[in-house]
């Protein structure tokens, strides 16, 4: 990836002017928080790793915070971030708009702020993510081709950010190119593996025709292919992400046949760069986005996040 090559020159970069600095005076230790919107989705487990691995690279201090998806947690562990002196603050917003008066604190503070994998509202300095308009485009025609380009399709939707807005906008995109292709329903399914359990449960029930589903991330996915199994039904199922759970279903063939991948590892390295870059003065893109890979079983054994 092109941005990776380029944050990796400029991480080297970085490291030579900190080690360079007069011997006057000693700067002092970097300090970088992160606000996930939450921690046990293997997607953000695989970020924090990163995280910490920069950290250590870096030598400098991480602290992180795991909102559970409540915004009002959410505002109160940046204010926190904040009170611990952060130099770069990574956010992962719950809620884009509702984050909003958190950024704009800690941009009166002086503090770097970039967000990853999902916009924030305020004074971000960057934002780092997928292409999530191409990862439902590219699901939605992964799913029509499975389907026989025909059949009711059912979305499995999630929380108000723009990643999550944008796979619905481009999954939809994608069926309009197959006119006998009708979505029937959207449910949330807050992209939680026993709530989307739950509620496709509930559409395979009202939707006795159903012939795919497409679910906004893995985790949630998971939750939707047992609820298929269990049906006995033929259903095919594509998700966005990538999770290593997910990849193995695909592989074991069945109803699961296609996830759009994220690279969490590449987004956290960039999203830290990027803040870096910031910090020591350069002027630096707003926006970078990352792209995304389809993945099924002709190459879901060669990828990994």
């Amino acid at each position: 990836m092109k941005y990776l090559k380029m944050l990796l020159v400029l991480l080297f970069a970085v490291s030579a002017c900190s080690s360079n600095t007069t011997s006057n005076t000693q700067k002092e230790d970097l300090v970088i928080g992160m606000s996930f919107q939450e921690m046990k989705n293997q997607y953000f487990v695989v970020m924090n790793e990163a995280l910490t691995e920069l950290g250590i690279s870096l030598g400098a201090t991480i602290y992180t915070a795991d909102a559970s998806h409540d915004v009002v947690k959410q505002i109160a562990d940046i204010e926190d971030l904040l009170q611990k002196g952060v130099d770069i603050l990574i956010i992962n917003p719950t809620d884009s708009a509702g984050v909003k008066g958190a950024i704009e604190q800690a941009s009166r503070q002086g503090v770097t702020i970039i967000t990853v994998d999902a916009q924030a509202e305020g004074p971000v300095n960057a934002f780092v993510g997928s292409k999530n308009y191409d990862a439902g485009f590219l699901a939605g025609d992964a799913l029509a081709k499975a389907i026989g380009e025909s059949g009711n399709v059912a979305i499995l939707d999630g929380i108000p950010v723009v990643p999550i807005l944008e796979r619905v906008r481009g999954f939809k995109a994608s069926m309009a190119k197959y006119p006998n292709i009708k979505i029937v329903t959207t449910q949330n399914g807050k992209q939680e593996r026993n709530i989307a359990l739950s509620v496709t449960e509930n559409i395979i029930q009202a939707q006795p025709n159903l012939k795919g589903i497409f679910s906004v991330n893995d985790e949630g996915s998971l939750g939707v292919l047992r609820a298929i199994n269990a049906s006995g039904k033929d259903i095919k199922l594509t998700s966005v992400d990538g999770n290593p759970e997910a990849v193995d279903a695909i592989l074991e063939g069945g109803a699961f046949i296609a996830t759009a991948a994220q690279y969490p590892r590449d987004m956290i390295r960039i999203g830290v760069g990027i803040g870096l870059a910031k910090h020591w003065g350069a002027n630096i893109p707003k926006e970078i986005p990352i792209d995304v890979k389809l993945i099924d079983k002709n190459n879901g054994a060669e990828f990994s996040w």
